[in-house]
């Protein structure tokens, strides 16, 4: 079993930054992989970034280079630093975690992040 719970989202003006957050109820390092999904009003659930807990990284072409996915082992947290925000990027947020023994895979509530002037 694993809890997710997201924090961090706001409203925010294009063009500036904002760090989400994802408190994990177990050691990271026992969890194959960690990610962030969004989804927006009317669209369905993208990956927005994950990692592996081999390091691997994969970014969507939408936020590569302004995203930034990192773990904190020390604090079994997520986090997602995101800059240069645009107002496409607002959406609720999802931290996601999978296991791979069990295979099984599990999301927080969402975290909302509104990019607005």
């Amino acid at each position: 079993q694993v809890q997710l719970v997201e924090s961090g989202g706001g409203l925010v003006q294009p063009g500036e930054s904002l760090r989400l957050s994802c408190a994990v109820s177990r050691s990271i390092g026992s969890i194959a992989t960690m990610g962030w999904y969004r989804q927006a009003p009317g669209k369905q659930r993208e990956l927005v970034a994950v990692i592996t807990s081999g390091g691997s990284v994969r970014y969507d072409d939408s936020v590569k280079g302004r995203f930034t996915i990192s773990t904190d082992n020390a604090k079994n947290t997520v986090c997602l630093d995101m800059n240069i925000l645009k107002p496409e990027d607002t959406a609720v947020y999802y931290c996601y975690a999978a296991l791979v023994f069990p295979p099984k895979s599990y999301w927080g509530k969402g975290t909302l992040v509104t990019v607005s002037s």
